[in-house]
């Protein structure tokens, strides 16, 4: 396989104006705030004066998904797809294509679908295995993007673009970065007290994010939601779930979190640190230019590390990113998975992605950074999970929202939020 054409220093997006607008939806499971927003919702591109096939995908990243459509079209003049941009948000771009596929329209050949709703289109029967096409991105992609690509083992779509979390903190108060969480909430609780500060932001509204922020915690812990073969709920065999709650129970009683995280999103987060008021972070890459910036109160007083875990073993991130699936109604399924595996694999197009700071899933992109983030971020990628993309993912995320987010600000018995979070993760695999 080529390298990846790495000619020029990796540069983080900074396109900050609407940067919390897809988070704020219980969808929106790709773990980024947006880039930039199409500036209509539901429309063609234009790209091709004789489309072969269609790629339905989102309308954030607009240029981006542009750009890797055009060198398929220019390599494959007699074959050109054409890109049809749905809405930003993540709920209305899974409505649209659904609507397509109940009313049996097959507009889209290709279907751009957010990590974890593989199981759901393919328990529904509306996309297509590609388990015959597994060797050819088992040693390419990232082990977690395939992870979220399949279903009861079964390849339901290839990776497309990925994403992961850093923890950041500020360097003229911590010396070394944590490895555990508890470290970090000692040296944020004692940094804090001195500076008159918080000593952590991140994600902890009632929304998609919170999930993320306690099965990053939770995974760290050792917990997984499901068996191997995804077929039972594990969530609470171990104390994983139980550790993971009490850690952000007696941290929100005890002022380790900001004041207002109970409310607060991605980019309420990088605000805060962003001016100064706060010593950890936990945030997606998008901030890192941002806070670089001429505005920033921190701009020579921070870095990126992994997140801790609760062993001092490699914490883990959530994965987001978005995956190529082929419709169960396009007429020309042959072309659309050979464009789906071109790019997962292509190295020129997968470096249109990271020259545009949306990271790519071929592990030979980080390998070969010169940019010491951007080679962080990928091996705090090859150790990211998946949030499971089984059928009910949706319904299980609601329930993680409404029982542990009470119990986190001591408004639910704890016990009693992990019983119905385990009830649900059992009824997320029939797709409930």
């Amino acid at each position: 396989m080529p390298a990846l054409p790495w000619h020029r220093r990796f540069t983080w997006r900074a396109g900050g104006a609407a940067l919390a607008t897809l988070v704020l939806t219980l969808a929106t499971a790709c773990g980024e705030p947006p880039g930039q927003e199409s500036d209509a919702e539901g429309e063609s591109a234009g790209l091709a004066d004789d489309p072969q096939f269609v790629w339905a995908v989102t309308g954030a990243d607009r240029h981006i998904h542009e750009d890797v459509a055009r060198l398929w079209n220019e390599n494959n003049p007699d074959r050109q797809v054409e890109i049809f941009f749905l809405a930003p948000t993540a709920d209305e771009q899974r409505q649209a294509m659904f609507q397509d596929l109940q009313a049996q329209a097959g507009e889209f050949d290709v279907l751009g679908l957010d990590v974890i709703w593989t199981g759901e289109f393919a328990d529904f029967g509306y996309i297509e295995s590609l388990e015959d096409m597994r060797g050819d991105i088992e040693d390419v992609s990232l082990p977690g993007a395939i992870d979220s690509a399949q279903w009861q083992q079964e390849l339901y779509a290839l990776p497309y673009s990925s994403n992961g979390a850093f923890l950041y903190y500020r360097t003229d108060l911590i010396d070394e970065p944590p490895t555990t969480w508890d470290e970090l909430y000692e040296t944020g609780m004692a940094a804090a007290e001195e500076e008159g500060i918080a000593p952590f932001v991140g994600q902890g509204d009632q929304y998609e994010g919170f999930v993320v922020t306690y099965l990053e915690m939770f995974w760290s812990a050792g917990g997984e939601l499901f068996d191997e073969s995804q077929e039972n709920s594990t969530f609470l065999e171990g104390d994983a779930a139980q550790t993971a709650l009490d850690f952000m129970i007696e941290g929100q009683e005890n002022g380790f979190f900001a004041e207002g995280f109970d409310s607060m999103v991605e980019d309420d987060a990088r605000a805060l640190f962003q001016s100064g008021e706060a010593v950890y972070m936990r945030n997606w890459p998008y901030a890192v230019p941002l806070l670089e910036g001429e505005e920033s109160a921190v701009a020579e007083d921070f870095a990126v590390a992994p997140l801790p875990s609760f062993t001092g073993e490699s914490g883990t991130s959530a994965l987001g990113g978005l995956n190529n699936a082929v419709s169960s109604l396009s007429e020309n399924k042959e072309l659309a998975s050979e464009f789906v595996l071109w790019a997962a694999t292509d190295p020129e197009a997968q470096a249109i992605l990271a020259d545009n700071s949306l990271p790519p899933t071929m592990v030979s992109a980080y390998e070969e950074a010169e940019d010491p983030n951007f080679e962080m971020l990928g091996d705090i990628l090859a150790e990211a999970q998946a949030r499971p993309p089984v059928p009910g993912y949706n319904s299980l995320s609601l329930e993680i929202q409404d029982n542990l987010h009470p119990a986190f600000l001591g408004q639910e018995d704890p016990e009693t939020a992990l019983q119905a979070v385990d009830t649900a993760a059992g009824n997320a695999l029939e797709g409930e």
